[in-house]
């Protein structure tokens, strides 16, 4: 009977141990991937990258400007724009396109390219830049989009619309989540959709069709982007 009882109790010890180690073991492989996601971000904000998305190109000309610009022109102007102001804060670009061309033959398999950038290249931000359109004449300024899931999206977005207020003193409008858009439902990184004004409003769309306002527009951008770029890293320090 006694023996029985040491049986029982060395079984239950053992089974008690295993349980730990399993814990322990749990605790330190969570550890060891927060270790490596820690040194990748700390690796990523050393020499971040941002991909930069000018919407449409090539047979996709985008909204129609009620002056007759397209959009993807301005687009790609203002996007080629942003990345020389990034370049000079020593911020790496990809860009999706710098030509006017779109990445495959149909609009379906065009955006599945440019979210396969932005997914290959891991980003710290992707920004796609768009013009805005509407069948009521008088709406303009811009407006910064993200997915509702994405936390760090809305983030961005913020800083991105505060910046471009600046520019625009009257344009009321406020960040807005959408979850249809599909670079923002299938992006695993943190995106956001800037619509820089309404091709639709004839005095918005004479400015972005001027260099002097689309340089405008990207100074504003590029400091929204790279606002959040170092509220990252400030957080990071505290972290650490």
């Amino acid at each position: 009977m006694y023996r029985k009882a040491v049986s029982v109790a060395a079984i239950a010890g053992l089974i008690v141990l295993i349980l730990l180690c399993q814990i322990l073991g749990t605790y330190l492989k969570k550890e060891f991937r927060a270790g490596q996601e820690a040194e990748e971000t700390g690796a990523a904000l050393t020499e971040p990258t941002v991909v930069l998305d000018p919407g449409h190109g090539g047979i996709d000309a985008g909204k129609p400007g009620i002056n007759g610009v397209e959009e993807k022109e301005i687009n790609l102007k203002i996007a080629l724009k942003i990345k020389e102001l990034l370049n000079e804060k020593n911020i790496e670009v990809v860009m999706t396109r710098d030509t006017d061309d779109r990445l495959a033959d149909s609009q379906r398999e065009d955006l599945k390219e440019r979210v396969a950038v932005m997914n290959r290249e891991k980003p710290v931000i992707s920004v796609s830049i768009h013009q805005n359109s509407y069948h009521e004449e008088n709406v303009h300024g811009a407006q910064v989009f993200y997915h509702s899931q994405s936390e760090e999206g809305e983030r961005a977005s913020a800083m991105i619309q505060e910046c471009l207020n600046e520019l625009q003193p009257d344009n009321e409008k406020k960040i807005k989540s959408n979850d249809t858009y599909y670079i923002l439902k299938n992006t695993e990184v943190p995106t956001v959709i800037v619509e820089c004004g309404f091709l639709s409003n004839y005095e918005e769309a004479q400015k972005l069709s001027s260099d002097s306002y689309q340089e405008e527009i990207a100074v504003a951008v590029a400091e929204g982007v790279f606002l959040y770029i170092e509220d990252i890293r400030q957080q990071t320090d505290d972290d650490a």
